[in-house]
């Protein structure tokens, strides 16, 4: 039996009278790709936010990576990797520093941090750019450098939000192809995009409106079960009734 690594029961979150998240339920497993939706506004961040550790909800109960989002916060961190698109690399550090920032935040050795970052650089065809500063990159090799620094300590979970915005078709394509090699290894991958073309890529995708969880499938049963030839469709028809936006 596939291992849970994320759990959501009633998962509320109230900011005033305003509710952002309610009364949520899922579960995700081990090394699944789990694609996790919604229009501006839906609540995906608020979410998020909380299954990381960082915000703390205000009903219902969850646990990630078996650790309580109540109680074990810090252990909960410990054990996940996160890479957005806003931020995920620091711009003024070279391609080595930020590997060995990271991977010291997460508690790796000196000794492991060196011998995994020659295998890494390898991988990412990066051996020639360790002492580059990360801005000078480009943004696919930034890109795929936050995925790879974001799972370097092989969490368990591995939180991405928008992490392909502004790049292109075929480096979005490369960087889907590091996400599946990570699931292959057992690691979990909870995505956020706003491209529906990615959502064809994921095992299972929930889709929020108004800080509720509309629907939650495989792509294939989604398209089946709203009559859509993709998840674009799928998704215009859950979303065009929402009532909140930014």
């Amino acid at each position: 039996m596939t291992e849970t690594v994320i759990t959501a029961d009633k998962l509320t979150k109230k900011f005033g009278d305003f509710i952002a998240t309610n009364e949520i339920s899922f579960e995700v497993k081990k090394g699944e790709i789990f694609g996790f939706l919604g229009a501006n506004g839906a609540g995906k961040t608020t979410a998020m936010r909380m299954f990381c550790g960082l915000l703390m909800p205000s009903s219902g109960a969850a646990s990630v990576a078996g650790f309580d989002v109540y109680k074990q916060t810090e252990q909960i961190k410990k054990s996940i990797g996160y890479m957005s698109q806003r931020f995920s690399l620091y711009e003024d550090l070279t391609v080595k520093e930020n590997i060995r920032f990271y991977a010291g935040i997460y508690g790796m050795s000196r000794s492991a941090i060196k011998e995994k970052s020659v295998l890494l650089l390898n991988q990412l065809n990066l051996s020639g750019e360790v002492n580059t500063l990360v801005k000078s990159l480009p943004l696919g090799w930034k890109q795929k450098l936050a995925f790879s620094v974001a799972i370097f300590h092989e969490p368990k979970i591995v939180f991405l939000d928008e992490p392909t915005g502004g790049v292109d078709p075929i480096t979005r394509r490369e960087f889907w192809n590091l996400i599946y090699q990570a699931a292959e290894r057992g690691i979990t991958i909870f995505v956020t995009t706003h491209y529906m073309d990615e959502a064809e890529y994921c095992n299972r995708v929930s889709i929020m409106v108004d800080g509720k969880i509309e629907a939650l499938d495989t792509p294939r049963n989604l398209k089946k079960t709203y009559a859509a030839k993709s998840m674009d469709e799928v998704f215009l028809q859950l979303v065009r009734g929402a009532k909140r936006g930014e």
